[in-house]
């Protein structure tokens, strides 16, 4: 196994020269600690299949299986699929996930830890994901933006980003918010959390799913959530992975927002996505001394 280790400031660990399907219990400790300390590994020239791919997942922890069953692969409900091609003529999974800011399952009591992408068909145009490390931008948060967030918690919410289906026909868009919400309540975490291994600072919050911070009124929320989003996605904060054949991404959702680019329309693209629990709390608890 071979490692090419970026520079401190930026994120995403390379490795090479090795198989995914043949990796054995102390190159799967390595692995887990490059995420932890480079928040994004890229593993090059990849070709497993999906029961080899799954077979990897469970070596690194416990896949979960998405509460919504529509993402579900037919035969690996582990997989979530997000495709724009039908699959013997049926629907398969679910097309044009993931294209705003978020980490995924924030809308969770427990959010998921890992996640790992595996395309099988990239467009022929753009083939990027984006991601921001957000150890780095509370580091770099201004002084009165911080303000509002240290010791506080926020509230988010999964309702907002829910896909219509088949089954949904004749349902009024309140009957479908407020059937999503009593399956998925809101959320409840804090705005800071910390690591339960590096025990950084990392500033939990995203476009998709943060709604609100606890103890401000409605307009002073709208205002600061937008201030702390225009921060967070500046420019110089997003780093760009430009997918080639065979890539297969695994990263910390703790620390990464993330957020997919969009497929031109008639271009294909199916990706397979495994979230993966660690055993580890997916963050340390906190002194939160205002803010209930």
């Amino acid at each position: 196994m071979k490692i090419d280790r970026p520079s401190p400031e930026h994120i995403g660990a390379e490795v090479v020269d090795i198989d995914i399907t043949l990796v054995d219990a102390v190159e799967v400790e390595i692995i887990k600690q490059l995420v932890y300390e480079h928040k994004l590994v890229v593993f090059r020239g990849q070709n497993p299949n999906e029961e080899q791919y799954l077979e990897f997942a469970q070596k690194i922890g416990v896949p979960q299986i998405y509460p919504q069953e529509n993402y579900h692969h037919p035969d690996y409900p582990e997989i979530f699929v997000s495709s724009s091609i039908p699959k013997d003529g049926i629907k398969f999974g679910v097309s044009g996930t993931g294209r705003y800011w978020h980490t995924d399952c924030a809308f969770l009591d427990q959010p998921l830890p890992l996640t790992m992408l595996y395309p099988q068909v990239l467009p022929n145009s753009i083939r990027e994901t984006y991601y921001i490390d957000m150890q780095q931008v509370y580091k770099k948060l201004p002084a009165n933006l911080r303000s509002y967030i240290d010791g506080k918690y926020l509230i988010h919410e999964g309702k907002w980003r829910y896909k219509v289906q088949e089954w949904d026909i004749d349902k009024s868009i309140t009957e479908l918010l407020d059937d999503f919400e009593k399956k998925f309540p809101p959320a409840k975490h804090p705005a800071v959390i910390t690591h339960p291994v590096t025990h950084a600072k990392i500033l939990y919050m995203s476009q998709g799913f943060t709604t609100r911070i606890k103890g401000l009124d409605y307009e002073k929320n709208q205002e600061v959530l937008r201030e702390l989003l225009s921060f967070i996605q500046r420019d110089e904060h997003i780093h760009t992975h430009l997918w080639q054949d065979g890539d297969i991404l695994l990263w910390d959702n703790r620390t990464l927002n993330h957020m997919a680019s969009t497929v031109p329309k008639g271009e294909k693209s199916i990706s397979y996505r495994i979230g993966i629990y660690d055993s580890l709390p997916f963050y340390l608890p906190s002194l939160i001394h205002s803010g209930e």
